[in-house]
């Protein structure tokens, strides 16, 4: 079996020496042939890794059947959500997948099944908390006076009495209570049509 191996450590301070050993010699005990290794020196909790992004683009061309990874938390940790994602993405692109450290975790074993049921019930809860979690952010943000989500534009004749009610001496937030919008986007849109007035009569 052709075989990647992704290693991962935090710091500088440390290295990847143990964790590339044990899953050299795993693969050779099997008979297994290794295509590539994987190694990054970063936090995990990120999907901006470049070795970490190489290997599943190496993953989608198929170049290796079994990526072999020390533990779960070596992978990702970004969340069980996001990791979940990963391995059946790796399922997708036909690619199996084994953890060295935790037996109960690979695709080609008997618990592939009731494990990927497990993870599934944890990130669909983890799916729940960040909902509630943003709408809670949502929630405080209105009864504060901001509006959340995309900044929402003025149009012409609102950017007109921005502008009018910015000359009697209204304050930016003000004026954006009332547009229900965000103050920085009056306060440039009132720029910008200044400006371009001037342009016009210059």
């Amino acid at each position: 079996m052709r075989v990647a191996i992704y290693c991962r450590v935090s710091t500088q301070d440390q290295d990847n020496k143990n964790q590339l050993a044990q899953l050299r010699k795993y693969c050779a005990g099997h008979g297994h042939t290794i295509i590539q290794e994987y190694s990054d020196t970063c936090s995990g909790g990120k999907a901006d890794r470049q070795q970490f992004k190489r290997m599943f683009e190496h993953a989608s061309q198929k170049k290796f059947d079994l990526l072999l990874f020390w533990s779960l938390d070596r992978l990702s940790r970004e969340g069980v959500l996001a990791t979940l994602q990963y391995l059946q993405t790796l399922t997708q692109y036909g690619i199996s997948y084994k953890s060295f450290t935790e037996q109960y975790l690979d695709s080609l074993g008997p618990f592939r099944e009731a494990v990927l049921a497990i993870l599934a019930a944890i990130a669909r809860q983890e799916k729940i908390r960040i909902s509630e979690r943003t709408k809670a952010g949502l929630e405080k943000a209105r009864k504060q006076g901001r509006v959340g989500g995309r900044r929402k534009a003025l149009c012409p004749a609102n950017v007109d009495k921005a502008a009018a009610l910015r000359a009697k001496g209204e304050t930016w937030p003000s004026i954006a209570k009332l547009f229900q919008c965000h103050s920085e986007t009056v306060r440039l849109a009132v720029k910008e049509s200044t400006r371009h007035t001037r342009l016009i009569t210059n």
